[in-house]
């Protein structure tokens, strides 16, 4: 690495990891590059307008047992009459599981997060890896699941929480840190929250990941917390946060305000997935930029990627991923159509010519890539629409400040077979 004229500081613990060779005369550097990136990201580069919440960032206030709130425990209601399943057995573990699952168990009780349990009925948990290379514990609430009353409660909606960004330049992405675990089970719940390991059985204090009502507790608590937010400076999706102004000025005014309520709720946030005063930037699975909303390139990837289904199996997890892009794709319904045939029960299973005609069709659609753009409410809406014998599609558009229509939204939907014998 050339010096040039840099000035720097080289700490010890730095030098006896790298083993660097100056070379005084023309100035370099060589150092054992293999150490890059191992920097800790627990204690990121926050932008000095926020050096004040640097706690929030820390981990060492999410290990405190949040405390139970009026109207937001979780409560996990057992159907009534419900059979309560058996304690289920434990799986085997690896050495490098067992003492993740060690650590792991020291660590809540420690935390008071879990405690032993005497429950009659306990799911088996098992470890997967995660992305990074580490473990992820998991618990099987399934059979809990199926006895336990739904707890009802609107989910956000990915277009509408889109349309709500028309006009913002500049945004922030926050990452609730262990997001479920923030909430408290209702007192006297406990028991039903029971896991069996090779350690022993324990039930928990806080909400976990896996259990069926989750999601609408979690989410519910959100929107209490921001609801006079939502929509005007934020939107919230769970765990991922975005805030969202016109102005950088605003902008930190914005982020400011909902970390102090983060403060107040004792919630903390994972450092390396927060992502200050971008212009662009990826929120549930969509690229958002002042310019309009576009698919991420990873997905994209994937799905170009993907080899041709072997199975039925195959084929719904392919169409899963690309209809979740199917807002991109002009008549996505009449050319995924072939494939979504083989879904069907009664069906063999043949890939033919057709199937892979449409499945090459739905990988060249993807790789267009339009920009959507942010609906604006003060411009009027083109509305243009077709239909073949088997689907109709549709695209709504409108004028850019280039004069030229620009999609909003594409829609495509298969006809039933009533619907098949209108006229098109």
């Amino acid at each position: 690495m050339p010096l040039g004229d840099t000035e720097i500081i080289l700490g010890k613990d730095w030098l006896d990891e790298a083993e660097p060779v100056i070379a005084w005369k023309n100035l370099t550097i060589t150092y054992n590059d293999s150490i890059i990136g191992k920097a800790s990201r627990e204690e990121p580069l926050i932008p000095q307008e926020f050096a004040d919440f640097i706690d929030l960032f820390q981990e060492e206030g999410f290990r405190e047992l949040p405390p139970h709130r009026e109207g937001f425990d979780c409560a996990i209601d057992l159907i009534e009459g419900a059979k309560l399943p058996k304690p289920a057995k434990t799986y085997p573990m690896t050495p490098a599981e067992s003492e993740a699952l060690e650590k792991y168990i020291e660590q809540e009780l420690k935390d008071g997060k879990i405690q032993k349990s005497q429950s009659s009925m306990a799911a088996p948990c098992f470890y997967v890896n995660k992305a990074d290379g580490g473990l992820r514990l998991v618990v099987d609430y399934r059979k809990l699941n199926a006895i336990t009353k739904p707890f009802r409660f609107p989910m956000p909606v990915q277009t509408e929480l889109l349309e709500q960004l028309k006009g913002a330049k500049i945004f922030t992405k926050m990452d609730v840190r262990w997001g479920f675990n923030n909430i408290r089970i209702r007192k006297g719940d406990e028991w039903k929250t029971a896991f069996r390991s090779k350690l022993g059985t324990y039930e928990t204090n806080v909400m976990p990941f896996g259990v069926i009502n989750g999601p609408a507790y979690f989410q519910a608590w959100m929107n209490d917390i921001f609801k006079d937010l939502l929509g005007v400076t934020m939107v919230v999706y769970m765990d991922d946060i975005l805030v969202f102004s016109k102005t950088r000025k605003e902008h930190v005014k914005h982020v400011r305000e909902v970390l102090r309520r983060l403060r107040i709720n004792h919630l903390f946030l994972k450092p390396h997935k927060c992502h200050f005063f971008t212009t662009e930037t990826s929120f549930i699975g969509i690229v958002i930029s002042p310019e309009g909303i576009s698919m991420e390139k990873e997905k994209v990837k994937a799905i170009l990627e993907w080899k041709a289904p072997t199975t039925v199996k195959q084929v719904q997890a392919f169409l899963g991923l690309a209809g979740f892009y199917r807002r991109w794709v002009k008549n996505f319904s009449s050319k995924a159509k072939p494939l979504a045939e083989l879904t069907k029960k009664g069906i063999k299973f043949q890939w033919t010519d057709k199937e892979e005609q449409a499945f090459q069709s739905i990988k060249e659609a993807i790789t267009k890539e339009p920009v959507l753009i942010h609906p604006d409410p003060e411009k009027p809406y083109i509305l243009e629409t077709d239909a073949s014998g088997v689907a109709l599609g549709a695209v709504l558009s409108q004028k850019g400040e280039d004069g030229r229509l620009h999609p909003i939204a594409y829609l495509s939907q298969s006809f039933t077979p009533p619907q098949k014998n209108y006229d098109t």
